[in-house]
């Protein structure tokens, strides 16, 4: 797990939730991730990193975006290798190759079912990606 990426764990409603301190996660009342049984679910993740600013690229958001979710699947238990399902949002499908490229050093072996999409806009305008994830652990 990354040092930059502080993942906290509790328990809430016999769910296992790790939080990323995303500033909104208090404020929509969500985790970064909830492990129910051997499924993990790891909401929506943006690239955001821990002084609060973002990479100026998509595939460099990418990168984080990934690293804070490997982060989040680690403090629950769980292996990326694991992971069956991922969701990729782009603000700019001319990104979807740089953001692509990102993906597959991530999960090249493991192949999970990915679908990518371009949306409108995100919370903040810095954003150029968002990513999902789910996992079962063995």
């Amino acid at each position: 797990m990354s040092r930059d990426v502080p993942i906290r764990v509790s328990e809430r409603a016999g769910r296992r939730c790790a939080s990323s301190g995303a500033p909104w996660e208090p404020v929509v009342g969500y985790s970064r991730a909830v492990r129910s049984g051997s499924w993990i679910a790891v909401g929506g993740t943006v690239g955001l990193n821990a002084d609060g600013s973002y990479p100026s690229t998509a595939g460099e958001q990418a990168r984080r975006a990934l690293t804070i979710i490997r982060a989040a699947v680690a403090a629950l238990g769980g292996r990326l290798e694991q992971t069956v399902r991922t969701r990729i949002y782009v603000r700019d499908m001319a990104a979807w190759e740089e953001v692509g490229a990102v993906h597959g050093e991530f999960f090249g072996e493991i192949r999970p079912a990915t679908t990518l999409l371009e949306v409108s806009r995100f919370i903040d305008e810095r954003m150029l990606v968002e990513i999902e994830a789910d996992v079962v652990v063995a």
